[in-house]
């Protein structure tokens, strides 16, 4: 059975992942971080170790995280990711929602098509529009016909999902290969040149630290946390593979305005790059411009300057106004 674990973090928290993950891995070494917030345990070698169920690994869990971390968890179980995501949005804080294989079919029979995994807008838009609305309906109807509406590798997909059909495994060691910074607000800001300011901040921390472990990301992705608790994340791709703060800060700043946050209260922000590679991996795009190598040439003898002095030994001019 595979455990999904979201973890009741406070605001702006996500720093916590790792010593949460840790505490997981103490029951099962197959343990796949989902940042911000969540992970996926798979306990099928546990059970038998500790002989204990499903239902008893999760209490376990549970009782580690608050005795070690102080945080409460919602977990949903079930013989697969997929279903132990879905299991996770129907369970409450301090509860476990546990699916069995047996379970399975009467569980997603009135599921929203949309609740599967894969199915964007687009593609539940068209299975609705064919009457096919429920993830029952699709499991119901011939494999011809869903593949004849999604084209034959979707189709497959979602009517095997549809089916309980879950393929994707539990990777271990996933959270190596993102990395992220955050900064709250004492007052909920509405000013987009404080936005700007801490995302700058952000941008150059995480550039700093993925060249300091010689490190390259392929996309950022910026986390809003508002006033009234909720969130608004964003996942942007690079033109390349980069540790380059400069490029990383213009990404930021481009999801940041695509947001639209005029009159929005913030209570926080994040930033996470994703896709991690090492540096030595990839190929950077040359550049003919003579301001972009100054730029490198000022960044290397910054983070010099920093390894020798400290982190603060070197500033953006707008972040020391």
């Amino acid at each position: 059975m595979i455990l999904h674990v979201r973890f009741l973090l406070p605001p702006m928290y996500e720093a916590a992942l790792p010593a949460l993950l840790a505490v997981a891995e103490d029951i099962s070494p197959v343990v796949q971080a989902l940042p911000p917030d969540a992970a996926l345990v798979d306990v099928r070698g546990a059970e038998r170790y500790f002989g204990r169920d499903t239902a008893g690994l999760a209490a376990l869990l549970r009782v580690r995280l608050l005795a070690h971390c102080g945080v409460d968890c919602v977990i949903g179980a079930g013989p697969g990711p997929m279903i132990a995501r879905m299991a996770a949005r129907e369970a409450v804080p301090g509860t476990t929602r546990v699916v069995t294989a047996q379970e399975t079919a009467g569980f997603l029979a009135d599921k929203p098509v949309a609740a599967l995994d894969g199915v964007g807008t687009a593609t539940a838009r068209t299975l609705c529009s064919y009457g096919l609305d429920s993830a029952g309906r699709v499991a119901a109807a011939p494999l011809a016909v869903v593949q004849r509406l999604l084209g034959v590798r979707a189709g497959r997909e979602v009517w095997e999902r549809a089916r309980g059909v879950d393929r994707t495994a539990v990777v271990p060691d996933a959270l190596s290969r993102s990395m992220a910074a955050e900064r709250s607000f004492d007052v909920d800001e509405l000013d987009g040149d404080r936005h700007r300011r801490a995302l700058l901040s952000l941008a150059g921390e995480l550039g700093a630290r993925m060249r300091g472990e010689r490190q390259v990301c392929r996309s950022l992705a910026l986390t809003v946390r508002y006033a009234d608790r909720s969130v608004t994340t964003r996942t942007r791709t690079l033109r390349e593979p980069t540790a380059h703060s400069a490029a990383l800060t213009a990404t930021a700043y481009a999801m940041h305005e695509s947001l639209g946050l005029q009159r929005a209260r913030v209570r926080g922000l994040s930033l996470r790059a994703e896709g991690l590679v090492p540096a030595e991996g990839t190929a950077r795009q040359l550049s003919f411009d003579p301001a972009d190598e100054r730029a490198r040439r000022l960044e290397a003898a910054a983070d010099r300057a920093r390894a020798r002095f400290g982190p603060g030994a070197v500033i953006p001019g707008a972040l020391a106004a």
